[in-house]
């Protein structure tokens, strides 16, 4: 796993507090996986800000938590029925104290014999706010081999 501290503004945070950040924000995806894995939609939607963007695997653009909300309260329920899918944080860049990039492994696995279906590379941007990390601009693609 990689990081980097990027441009902090005029603002640089010590490397404890860099790694005490890292793990709040593996925190979020840790939470985005038990949501997506257990079919909670109100438990994602919940990690979003209310103005967010986000573009899922196939393409669709969602603006606005209520849009979000619509749409993962459609398609989440049975989701999961004969795959999972797990997310790693593969890379952290802070773009400021409060907000960073984060580069994420996305894994759909079979329920039965755990084989591989399909990889992700979601990339979410994520501010920190009222002390709290947030997913404000996602996007999700898709890897195919080539």
């Amino acid at each position: 796993m990689r990081y980097q501290a990027g441009l902090m503004n005029t603002t640089l945070i010590d490397e404890q507090t860099r790694e005490a950040e890292i793990e709040a924000i593996k925190q979020v995806v840790a939470s985005v996986e038990h949501s997506q894995q257990n079919e909670l939609p109100d438990e994602f939607v919940g990690l979003f800000r209310s103005d967010a963007i986000w573009t899922t695997g196939h393409g669709k653009r969602l603006f606005g938590r209520d849009e979000i909300s619509a749409f993962t309260h459609r398609v989440l329920p049975g989701a999961m029925k004969d795959s999972t899918a797990t997310y790693e944080v593969e890379h952290v860049l802070f773009i400021r104290s409060d907000v960073a990039a984060v580069k994420v492994r996305q894994r759909y696995t079979t329920l039965s014999d755990q084989s591989v279906e399909s990889v992700g590379s979601p990339l979410y941007v994520m501010s920190k706010e009222d002390g709290r990390w947030r997913l404000v601009a996602c996007q999700n693609t898709e890897v195919l081999d080539s």
